[in-house]
């Protein structure tokens, strides 16, 4: 169980009660941002010493969703293009870049937006893409994107977040980011999202 000032804080992005390293405080950040994204609610009920009690609200769904066959069968197509990927959570950066390489393409990968500005500096000409975590140490996605475009006007990016694409990721989006994924990937909407926003004018 947690006291109450730790358990009011839960859900804030990097708040953490662990030592410098051994946690970033985005898990529990993330849930939050997944169950509001589907029109839901989470709540928290803690004691110290007797534990704690997650409950998540969910709209009902009135009917049987319904469908196509081409959402179904169709894989979206991969590309040989290269692509840079910026997410600070090591097991998430690894899983998306295998993913992207096993559709062809080649992954440049970047820990903070700092680290990407470095990458993307030295090898712009090559990237096509940037796919973008929004909420990270060192350099938010969104100050990341506002560097980015001061070196390249034209760049395209994906914005990534495990919030809603309202609020901050509506804010990027807004300064020209391409487009928005939603956290955890999906491999199909994830190939998408990308050949749209690399086949863009």
């Amino acid at each position: 169980g947690m006291e109450k000032e730790i358990s009011d804080r839960i859900f804030e992005p990097f708040f953490t009660t662990k030592e410098q390293g051994k946690g970033t405080g985005l898990g529990l950040s993330m849930v939050f941002g997944i169950v509001k994204s589907h029109g839901g609610h989470i709540t928290c009920q803690s004691k110290t010493g007797a534990g704690s009690t997650f409950k998540l609200y969910f709209p009902v769904l009135i009917q049987e969703p319904v469908l196509e066959p081409a959402t179904t069968v169709q894989m979206a197509a991969g590309g040989t293009e290269t692509l840079l990927l910026v997410e600070d959570e090591d097991a998430v950066r690894t899983l998306g870049a295998e993913m992207l390489k096993t559709a062809g393409y080649t992954v440049l990968t970047a820990a903070n937006g700092r680290e990407a500005l470095e990458i993307y500096r030295d090898k712009s000409d090559s990237i096509a893409l940037v796919i973008l975590d929004l909420i990270m140490p060192v350099m938010s996605g969104g100050m990341c994107l506002e560097e980015l475009l001061k070196i390249n006007p034209n760049v395209k990016v994906l914005i990534a977040s495990g919030y809603s694409a309202d609020g901050p990721a509506e804010e990027a989006r807004e300064s020209k980011a391409t487009g928005f994924l939603s956290k955890p990937f999906d491999l199909r909407e994830i190939l998408l999202a990308i050949r749209k926003s690399l086949d863009s004018v």
